[in-house]
């Protein structure tokens, strides 16, 4: 079941961005020590009672952090919406059709880097991708693209028939000061815009945290907010209940 993401204000309805929460790093720390805690399953079931809207999780080519066992226990027991993020390949294509996840999102994947460094280039392999999209849409999964907030990216992510994208926040959330935040922000802003206005569902993600989440949380068109490495690094200190809620608060909040 997904929460609604509708507020009663002065009573009128308003929309506001569901929180995905991704549990990558909890799995991180565990393959640390190659042991069995802590335990992603525990930590999605925590997310969820916090409020999370959705669970995402990377099954990464190299195994680096969550494992085949976490996706196939995960599709077991979230009530909420299972978000698998994977690189566009056979084996991956394969894994999803067998788990069914509620929705998949298709990132760019390089094994030397330490996390997702940019949109997919989809307007340079719209063509291909557009086949592959299908066969796991065909199936009833959604699936949403990770891309640049770029009007080149967005018109090509219309052509291979997805129906979500998830526009990459990390230029935003990694600008060195307030001059370039704008900028990358209206970016971000005008993307949503464009998306919206083509038929495409929109998320946003990368790089968010609590600081700098709010002014992307409202983006009209912004449907899902997803983040994971602050909500966990947060959780380290106080928790991930306290964690989670405290974003769903912020991202919720008018």
């Amino acid at each position: 079941m997904i929460k609604s993401n509708k507020i009663t204000l002065f009573q009128e309805e308003i929309e506001v961005p569901r929180l995905s929460v991704n549990i990558d790093h909890i799995a991180t720390l565990r393959q640390a020590r190659k042991g069995a805690e802590p335990e992603p399953v525990a930590a999605a079931v925590i997310a969820e009672l916090a409020g999370a809207a959705g669970i995402i999780v990377h099954l990464r080519e190299d195994r680096r952090h969550i494992q085949d066992r976490d996706l196939r226990l995960l599709r077991q027991t979230v009530q909420t919406r299972l978000n698998l993020e994977m690189a566009a390949t056979d084996e991956m294509q394969r894994i999803s059709l067998e788990v069914k996840p509620d929705i998949v999102t298709l990132v760019p994947e390089k094994r030397e880097e330490l996390t997702t460094e940019g949109g997919l280039d989809v307007a340079a392999r719209a063509s291909a991708l557009h086949d592959y999209v299908q066969r796991i849409q065909n199936a009833g999964i959604p699936v949403s693209l990770f891309v640049d907030p770029d009007e080149k990216q967005i018109a090509a992510s219309k052509k291979t028939g997805a129906r979500w994208v998830e526009l990459h926040t990390g230029a935003y959330a990694n600008a060195e000061n307030e001059t370039k935040r704008d900028r990358e922000f209206h970016k971000i802003l005008e993307a949503a815009k464009l998306a919206a206005s083509l038929g495409l569902r929109v998320g946003a993600g990368h790089g968010l945290n609590y600081v700098n989440v709010k002014r992307i949380a409202d983006i009209p068109e912004v449907e899902e907010l997803n983040i994971g490495h602050s909500i966990i690094s947060h959780a380290a200190l106080v928790g991930m209940e306290r964690a989670v809620r405290e974003m769903v608060d912020l991202t919720s909040s008018n």
